[in-house]
């Protein structure tokens, strides 16, 4: 293996680490000429600091964090490019047990099993504490410039609640999501598989909303870089993105989920049980407490429907929510900026030589959002009246979330 390039890739013990996970336990790295080393670690801030300070050479990262660093945002910002996407899905919205039975009692006549109908739900509870003189709900996300913060706030807002005046948002590390719930320390948080199932299996909470009910076609994580480094080790990177194609089109691959879920389930990748995490790579969510099981076919997709491909589009749509939550201004220049950190030309220029058919135009998701209510929809060419159009939106000298060096 002398002389074989070795790229030391950072990542969140996640499901959707996959790509970059067996990428290296299956040997599709070394089957293009290089070798993933991959180090696990235990938040967001860490996978940003250890980039910018070059301890690693690449990072399964938030797609928002990439947008966030080519606007300036955060702690060391520093720019970074996605030039993959590691695929879609896999988050949920899990609220404790009992807050969800006081949400059950509050319904009456509108208590369903749906999205919206549990923000509606989720609504009174709030407005009755509120009344009550209790303190307000504490709901916890991963990272500020995460699509878990921006997904929470989004359905919160669908169903009237402000996010910045009637609940307390935090940030939790993915891995200790379920041990916060579990001490009471939070009432519901935002995280991606497998911790949102824990909860559920464990019984102390409940599923109420995923990605697919608040934009189906978004994005999750992706592969950030810096762009020194890809101008740097540009054939290396080529390579990568190749054996990571590889690597999620056998991850997708149904017949693949049993050996996939055995490599996600060892202690060095993410750990638990392999059986759950199966049945999760198959979109069957764990039976809630009061027994009630959803299935979501596309529940975790890593290839299917153009999955690694970093439109521009979901950039600008990561960036509406910025500056629906006052993280940014509106600005048109600060738009193209943002767009700037998804690289589909980088993707275009690895894999069109190689014969994959891709649309001419950016054809990313974001115009398919549709929210809980199904009444949003977003238009990349006007993001100006996206982010007006809202009831519920940042109100002025709030700061719209947390601080991001926890």
């Amino acid at each position: 293996m002398s002389g074989t390039p070795t790229i030391r890739a950072g990542f969140i013990p996640l499901l959707d680490a996959a790509v970059l996970v067996a990428a290296a336990a299956c040997g599709f790295d070394r089957s293009e000429g290089v070798r993933l080393e991959l180090v696990r670690e235990v938040s967001w801030s860490n996978i940003r600091d250890r980039l910018a300070f070059r301890q690693f050479d690449v990072a399964h990262m938030l797609g928002p964090m990439a947008v966030a660093s080519q606007l300036g945002l955060g702690s060391n910002p520093y720019p970074v490019i996605a030039p993959f996407s590691l695929g879609r899905g896999g988050n949920a919205i899990t609220l404790s047990t009992a807050l969800f039975a006081a949400m059950r009692e509050a319904a009456g006549e509108d208590d369903r099993d749906e999205a919206a109908a549990h923000g509606r739900a989720l609504a009174r509870v709030v407005a009755a504490r509120r009344l009550a003189g209790r303190p307000p709900l504490v709901f916890a996300m991963t990272y500020p410039f995460s699509s878990h913060n921006y997904e929470f706030r989004f359905w919160m807002a669908e169903a009237g609640i402000d996010p910045d005046r009637d609940v307390t948002m935090c940030v939790v590390p993915p891995p200790m999501t379920a041990d916060a719930l579990k001490a009471g320390a939070i009432d519901g948080f935002c995280v991606n598989a497998p911790w949102n199932a824990l909860a559920v299996s464990q019984g102390i909470g409940r599923i109420v909303a995923v990605k697919a009910d608040i934009w189906p076609g978004s994005p999750e994580k992706v592969l950030g870089l810096r762009p020194d480094w890809w101008v740097a080790h540009r054939e290396t990177g080529e390579r990568l993105l190749v054996a990571l194609d590889a690597s999620a089109r056998w991850c997708d691959e149904p017949g693949n989920r049993r050996e996939l879920a055995e490599i996600l389930a060892s202690p060095e990748h993410v750990g638990g049980d392999a059986g759950v995490i199966e049945h999760l790579l198959a979109g069957a969510l764990p039976v809630d407490p009061d027994g009630t099981r959803r299935e979501i076919p596309d529940y975790l997709a890593f290839h299917a429907g153009e999955a690694n491909v970093p439109w521009r589009t979901q950039a600008l749509w990561v960036y509406a929510q910025m500056a629906r939550w006052g993280q940014v201004p509106l600005d048109p220049a600060l738009a193209e900026r943002a767009a700037a950190a998804f690289r589909p030309d980088l993707y275009r220029s690895v894999f069109a030589p190689r014969g994959v058919a891709l649309p001419d135009a950016d054809a990313g998701a974001g115009d398919g959002e549709a929210g809980p209510g199904g009444r949003s929809r977003f238009d990349p060419a006007s993001i100006a009246a996206y982010v007006e159009g809202f009831a519920v939106r940042a109100r002025p000298g709030t700061a719209g979330a947390p601080r991001d060096d926890e």
